[in-house]
């Protein structure tokens, strides 16, 4: 049995691993090809390309490296139509693998688009184009099975993985214990992306807004865990320039959990690390830049008034977004500061994260390969 598997970006990667390592529990001798990072690598995952050649987000940013991703997908596309796997699952990127998706299934090469696309957030017209592109589609949270239900296009909900990684109950004196940090101190964790290109905007405003939070609070330390030798040498680049050699940080290579657990709050890029923080019930605020131009199309676009997960989840604000021009580092140290110092806040937090954390809690991994077992018979 052959696989075709692609992921564009950590979040994937993890998402993409937990799989291969189900599927490869209920079929010995199971081949996975295609692009992967890390972890999916780890797992079993032969990549033909980079994964960090993918990540790359908004339009802007996407227009520079357009010839590049396009002759990658191309060149994909060649190879499992001379080499069919048995099912093709594409882990999220939706802009690369959908094009991918279908161009496979007008081959006949079943495909499985593993988490769906934010449609209801924005763009909802690309349910029209997940039709033509999937054979099926796995899908994370219960309210997107309605979407797919109704659009006639076959979907599982197979709840989210991290909420079976991630414990219910997190050991922050133990987390503290693990990076060397003092138990009475106050720590904040600050994730400005996974992307380089998210960190071109963020990096810095991350720096200022540490360095306005420390003049009011010296006792803080930062902790700052980024995915790849390259996302850190652009936050520490950045970190240089602001002079900022003297602030109470720490750059960590991974363990973003570890780092949030510790935390007394974090400050969080919008995408699934919001997601991750809500399910280590840590207190965040959430942001995010772009280009301005990325931003007026997209905002044009959208459905609702959130972008964190927590709070779409939750349909209300129970986080606070600073997004695009409201992302100073004025506004972002003030929202950190009043986080951390609100007990009663975070207590009702602490609350609505253990419940969204229950509700996704599905087993996903088994759930998600049984959703794929029928097209590898």
């Amino acid at each position: 049995m052959k696989v075709g598997i692609v992921a564009g970006e950590a979040s994937g990667d993890l998402l993409g691993a937990h799989l291969v390592h189900a599927l490869s529990s209920r079929v010995p001798g199971i081949e996975f090809i295609g692009i992967g990072g890390p972890k999916m690598q780890a797992a079993g995952v032969d990549s033909l390309f980079p994964m960090e050649k993918l990540a790359v987000r908004g339009y802007v940013e996407v227009l520079r490296h357009y010839r590049e991703i396009v002759n990658i997908r191309r060149k994909l596309l060649q190879y499992f139509v001379n080499n069919p796997p048995d099912v093709f699952i594409g882990v999220d990127a939706p802009d690369f693998n959908l094009e991918l998706e279908t161009g496979l299934k007008k081959r006949g090469i079943p495909t499985i688009h593993y988490v769906s696309p934010s449609i209801w957030a924005w763009r909802g017209e690309r349910i029209h184009k997940i039709a033509r592109a999937v054979s099926h589609v796995l899908v994370l949270f219960p309210f997107e099975k309605k979407i797919y239900d109704a659009a006639g296009i076959p979907a599982t909900y197979v709840g989210h993985p991290l909420a079976d990684i991630l414990p219910e109950q997190p050991n922050r004196k133990a987390a503290r214990e693990q990076l060397r940090l003092p138990q009475s101190g106050k720590v904040i964790a600050m994730l400005p992306g996974s992307r380089q290109s998210e960190l071109h905007y963020m990096a810095n405003l991350f720096v200022r807004t540490a360095q306005r939070i420390v003049a009011g609070n010296p006792d803080v330390h930062f902790l700052v865990p980024l995915v790849s030798r390259e996302s850190r040498n652009l936050f520490e680049t950045e970190l240089h320039k602001a002079a900022g050699g003297d602030l109470p940080l720490t750059v960590l290579f991974g363990h973003a959990h570890v780092a949030m657990t510790a935390a007394d709050a974090v400050l969080v890029a919008s995408g699934t690390a919001t997601l991750e923080a809500a399910l280590l019930k840590c207190p965040m605020v959430i942001t995010y830049k772009m280009s301005p131009l990325t931003w007026h199309m997209m905002r044009r676009k959208k459905y609702q008034a959130y972008v964190g997960l927590p709070n779409i989840l939750e349909g209300r604000f129970i986080v606070p977004e600073l997004l695009q021009d409201d992302a100073t580092p004025e506004n972002l140290s003030q929202a950190v500061v009043n986080l951390v110092n609100d007990e009663p806040v975070k207590g009702r937090l602490a609350q609505v994260f253990s419940r969204l954390h229950h509700d996704l809690k599905q087993n996903t991994a088994d759930r998600a390969a049984g959703a794929i077992l029928p097209f590898l018979r």
